[in-house]
């Protein structure tokens, strides 16, 4: 057994097929996951859904097309997001979703099976079982390095903040699971929160209020579309409206009515305000020389619930502080995560140590 573990071990095969496999950050979101390709950039951005047979427990899609299948599956197959509030929730489930974006960023290479190195973002907030729950499942998944870093260090490096100087930056991250609030100063986090309120939480909103209101039954796809065309955290200089369809509870026949944003922006109200209170909590224990460069540097935004019409302008009025919004807030995690694999010695203090039973090295 001795020989053969040795063999395992230093398999020229394994050896050869990690040599020529990428390097790769990943973003693995409740809403969305991302892979970010060093040299490459992004390549996949799809839905972290996946398509089972109910009975088999077997992936029959993953990504975009099981999305597609969401209320629309046969009686013997359900389409499943296997990550919640931004932690696993199906391991295996998780870990085939892995597989399949590893093996599809290698698609336009020889490498027939694949062995990198992954970065992968986790929030803040994750337990110590959360945390060997997606390092596990990674190395499932086909990793021969896996290694975590908090969401918000990410999304910061992603983002172009000077996380490593003696200034402080504040970021707030507005995923689909979760809202990730951290200052930082000098590489390390002076103050985080890390909230299970988020774009879900938005979207659930929208679905009880046109129920409660209209008596109108509408899908996760159509309370996402509405918070995307008409959602909004500030009043707009024109407000918006557009016609949604689901089956009115009365009747039980299909309907459509039209809303606006205004009762949008009702809907989502308290949950906006909790994300607000959130970062306010944070800033309450913030020291005043890193309070001065917040004034300076303002606060920045990254994820995609960060791109809800006027969430920069309502935040801004509450904090009394300049917040601007990424660019191309929804893949700062994913650019961060890459980042790190340019240089791991050098972003080490950056990355999540696991407790003794493994380890990111």
């Amino acid at each position: 057994m001795f020989y053969l573990g040795v063999f395992l071990a230093f398999n020229p095969l394994n050896w050869l097929m990690g040599m020529f496999s990428l390097d790769i950050g990943i973003d693995l979101g409740t809403a969305n996951t991302l892979v970010n390709v060093r040299g490459k950039g992004i390549v996949i951005n799809e839905p972290s859904w996946v398509a089972i047979d109910k009975r088999t427990r077997r992936p029959l899609a993953i990504g975009a097309q099981a999305k597609e299948m969401v209320g629309r599956t046969p009686t013997n197959v359900v389409a499943i997001r296997p990550l919640r509030d931004g932690v696993i929730s199906e391991f295996e489930i998780t870990q085939a979703m892995l597989g399949y974006f590893i093996g599809k960023a290698h698609q336009q290479t020889i490498v027939p099976m694949p062995r990198p190195r992954v970065v992968i973002g986790i929030p803040s907030g994750a337990t110590e079982v959360e945390k060997r729950a997606v390092f596990d499942a990674a190395m499932a998944a086909g990793a021969r390095e896996a290694y975590l870093i908090e969401e918000p260090r990410a999304a910061a490096l992603g983002a172009g903040l000077p996380v490593s100087e003696i200034h402080g930056s504040m970021v707030v991250d507005i995923g689909g699971g979760t809202t990730e609030v951290a200052v930082i100063s000098m590489g390390g986090i002076v103050v985080s929160r890390s909230l299970r309120v988020a774009g879900d939480e938005l979207d659930q909103d929208i679905a009880l209020y046109v129920r409660n209101k209209y008596n109108l039954f509408i899908g996760e796809r159509m309370s996402e579309l509405i918070k995307i065309q008409i959602g909004s955290a500030y009043p707009l200089p024109v407000e918006k409206t557009m016609t949604i369809r689901g089956r009115n509870l009365v009747t039980g026949l299909p309907e459509a009515i039209e809303i606006s944003s205004v009762e949008i922006r009702e809907a989502i109200s308290g949950s906006i305000q909790v994300i607000v209170d959130t970062i306010k909590d944070a800033l309450d224990e913030v020291p005043p020389e890193i309070i001065s460069d917040l004034i300076e540097g303002g606060i920045c935004m990254a994820g995609g619930t960060s791109q809800v019409q006027g969430l920069p302008d309502r935040l801004s009025d509450e904090l009394k502080l300049r917040v601007w919004v990424a660019e191309d807030p929804m893949t700062c995690v994913a650019r961060g995560a890459g980042l790190i694999l340019e240089d791991l010695d050098l972003y080490q203090q950056f990355l999540v140590s696991l407790d003794r039973s493994g380890s990111n090295r």
